[in-house]
């Protein structure tokens, strides 16, 4: 028998922390692995494996409380699929503490490795592949959580979510930020997984439009929604 969802404020926090952390764990991977070599693939390797790994861990710990989004393309897309329910409130307590908690962990991320936080990325992300990067990239993520609820296999979440980030953050041109919270955070860190501020929005809009897209097709391949009391792909029940 599942418990029922924990109350509005303790899922934020759950929210608000592992967004956090897991921002952390992609800035504070990047900055080391751009410390130890001045190789590109090997600060790749590196940067991704313990972002699919750092993902993994915290989807496990934080998903019974949340349902573990640590982003708004899934907790919005969460959200569209059971509007008739409203739970507009929580979309939008959700949706700020991933984006407070993405900005909190860029900075400890910079704080731990004696950088002076607070500066802003210097790396442009405008162009067009780019932008197709990303919205292929979200669209993927979108496909994945909710096709691991339509096949009722939401156990897999940890490992299929965090496998599927790690492969696109190679297979996509923008690296797969796929997360417009976790993007505004990156621009608090002028490193290797940094964006200039001024590329946000464009980012921002394309992961909206690859949400979209994998809605689409999360339709097209599965049909309608499950109903609202199925689980979610982290495993524990629809919290928004």
């Amino acid at each position: 028998m599942r418990m029922s969802p924990p109350a509005l404020p303790r899922r934020a926090a759950a929210e608000f922390i592992g967004t956090a952390a897991l921002v952390a764990v992609v800035v504070g991977s990047g900055i080391r692995a751009d410390s130890l070599s001045q190789d590109t693939g090997v600060r790749l390797i590196a940067n991704a494996a313990a972002s699919a790994l750092g993902l993994g861990l915290l989807i496990v710990l934080i998903g019974p409380l949340s349902g573990a989004h640590f982003n708004p393309v899934v907790t919005l897309s969460e959200w569209w699929s059971r509007r008739q329910e409203g739970r507009g409130r929580d979309v939008l307590v959700y949706i700020a503490a991933q984006i407070a908690g993405a900005v909190t962990g860029a900075l400890l991320a910079e704080a731990m490795f004696g950088r002076a936080p607070g500066s802003w990325a210097t790396e442009p992300r405008t162009a067009l592949h780019l932008l197709l990067g990303e919205a292929v990239a979200t669209a993927g993520l979108v496909l994945v959580v909710r096709g691991l609820r339509h096949i009722g296999r939401p156990g897999l979440a940890p490992v299929a979510v965090a496998g599927y980030i790690g492969a696109a953050i190679w297979f996509t041109s923008s690296g797969s930020f796929a997360n417009p919270a976790a993007t505004l955070g990156r621009s608090f860190s002028d490193s290797f997984t940094g964006i200039a501020p001024a590329s946000v929005p464009a980012f921002a809009a394309a992961q909206l439009l690859g949400m979209l897209l994998g809605m689409g097709l999360a339709g097209v391949l599965y049909g309608t929604d499950p109903a609202s009391g199925e689980p979610n792909a982290s495993g524990a029940r629809r919290t928004v």
